[in-house]
């Protein structure tokens, strides 16, 4: 390996560090972070009410098709 090769790896390694210690460093939460993770949660809530009420009714209307086709089934053909 060159000087160079080296030097790089030595760099990205020591990028890899820093970014692992700023990562890890415990911080205060503040007000303005501590408000939106209460919105983003309120917003995941009113989100996940919302599909629940699309699945029951695309429920609802799958076992309506399902009923109509049977009753279609069940009909004498037209002659």
């Amino acid at each position: 390996m060159t000087s160079e090769a080296l030097r790089k790896i030595l760099v990205a390694g020591a990028a890899v560090a820093a970014l692992s210690i700023v990562g890890c460093a415990k911080k205060a939460p503040d007000a303005a972070a501590s408000d939106a993770a209460s919105e983003a949660t309120a917003a995941a809530s009113d989100a996940a009410a919302a599909a629940s009420d699309a699945s029951v009714a695309a429920s609802s209307a799958a076992m309506a098709a399902s009923s109509a086709a049977g009753a279609m089934s069940a009909a004498p053909a037209a002659k």
